[in-house]
């Protein structure tokens, strides 16, 4: 059973932090770019992967979590114990992606209303 730990929650931290230095350190040189000069496309970093594998994982936990009750609701299962650990453990699972998509919100909201 895989399950969301503090590592990659820090790694995903880290790359929202990196990007937003980077999107400082952009704004802070708006010499480097002439008129009608492209802007590079941004490449696909880890971030991207990172939270993709974390919602999967959300997604993963919510679905076992309504197997074990429904599990328990037909009677194959009497083990309330474990049904209820797989329930909170989805929770929290659940309750740590929606503070990321705050965070990711609110940096969001931070960048656009920043002057250019």
């Amino acid at each position: 059973m895989t399950t969301i730990n503090s590592s990659s929650l820090m790694a995903m931290r880290s790359a929202i932090l990196q990007q937003n230095s980077a999107l400082q350190k952009a704004s802070a040189n708006p010499a480097g770019v002439g008129i009608g000069a492209q802007a590079a496309p941004a490449p696909k970093s880890d971030f991207t992967e990172a939270l993709r594998g974390a919602l999967t994982e959300v997604n993963g936990l919510q679905g076992k979590a309504n197997a074990a009750s429904e599990a328990y609701e037909r009677g194959d299962t009497t083990d309330i114990a474990a049904v209820m650990l797989q329930r909170e453990q989805a929770s929290v699972g659940f309750q740590a992606t929606l503070q990321v998509r705050n965070k990711l919100l609110s940096a969001y909201k931070d960048i656009m209303s920043m002057p250019v």
